[in-house]
């Protein structure tokens, strides 16, 4: 069973369950100013899913305003993107540069950096959330602003490909080990990467920047997903995308590194992943190599040594013998 650390009002006496809920979104989201009309005695509950970089949640709670200014963007910023299904209630997002009502079955995309105001409505409001660190996800600023309140509807496309995939995991934790979390948080980032993808593709006459920025992510995600494949190079990716090798090396040039580095550098750390994962422990090291595209075990643990210092008998060791 996942680890999930669960909150509901009813444990707290009645006068202190708005500030705690305040101080619970601080140390799970970030710093918010909140109000309510029912803060007197206040109804919600949470259950927060630690998957590696990326987190996750389900709420229910009664109608809130989040506030989130400039000063505390400044004292407290994850730097973060935020999104949510809305299961039950709604509300409105309000940015400097757009404002959107949210309805059941909508996804509503935030971002830690963001001055906003999140005014929801209803008696309770449902919502399943994650949060995924931008530096997996970078977007320039100007482009993050195309992505933030963006009307999404999780009924169908993208957005329905998230929303099923976050629904199905918040309903029954007790279907997956504690060692999957991270593997679940990889296919989460790759999904959110997908649909950022493809609400920077929704519009013909955006700039080519933003296209190349949407392709780059949809390379990215391609990347993730074929990890395992032993003929993953820059030319079947290419070709994958219908580009040219050289335009595919040049979009990476403006993530400050190459394709074969990124592709090693994501094969290292799924490796270590399995390397540290209990379940695993008997499979040996050689296996975990070729499982993630190291054909040859002398290569892999020369390549572990040089990224991490260690080697990949070592780490397992180390993690093994924490987890005893």
């Amino acid at each position: 069973m996942l680890d999930e650390m669960v909150f509901r009002s009813d444990d707290v006496p009645a006068a202190d369950r708005f500030d705690y809920w305040a101080e619970l979104l601080a140390r799970t989201h970030a710093p918010m100013g909140l109000r309510s009309d029912h803060a007197a005695d206040f109804r919600a509950s949470q259950g927060v899913l630690d998957l590696g970089a990326v987190t996750v949640w389900s709420g229910t709670f009664q109608p809130l305003v989040f506030l989130r200014t400039p000063k505390l963007i400044r004292q407290s910023d994850p730097e973060v993107y935020h999104l949510s299904l809305v299961v039950r209630g709604g509300g409105v997002g309000v940015w400097r540069h757009r404002e959107t009502e949210y309805k059941p079955h909508d996804l509503f995309i935030n971002s830690s950096s963001l001055p906003n105001d999140v005014h929801s409505t209803g008696d309770p409001v449902q919502t399943v959330a994650l949060e995924v660190p931008k530096a997996l996800l970078p977007l320039p600023r100007d482009m993050a602003g195309r992505i933030v309140g963006a009307p999404m509807s999780a009924r169908d496309g993208m957005g329905a490909l998230l929303a099923g995939f976050l629904t199905q995991l918040t309903e029954d934790t007790a279907a997956y080990q504690p060692s999957d979390g991270p593997r679940l948080g990889t296919v989460l980032t790759d999904l959110v990467a997908a649909l950022f993808a493809h609400i920077l593709e929704a519009g013909d006459r955006l700039p080519p920047e933003t296209h190349r920025r949407a392709l780059t992510l949809r390379i990215q995600a391609f990347i993730r997903e074929h990890l395992r494949d032993p003929h993953l190079t820059p030319g079947s990716i290419a070709a994958a995308h219908h580009i040219s090798t050289s335009y595919l090396h040049r979009l990476f040039q403006d993530e400050d590194t190459t394709v074969a580095a990124w592709i090693r550098r994501l094969r290292l750390e799924a490796a270590r992943r399995d390397l540290a994962d209990p379940a695993l422990r008997t499979v040996p090291i050689h296996a975990i190599a070729a499982r993630w595209g190291f054909a040859r075990a002398t290569d892999f643990s020369r390549t572990h040594r040089a990224a991490y210092g260690t080697t990949p008998k070592d780490h397992r060791h180390q993690a093994l013998h924490s987890h005893g």
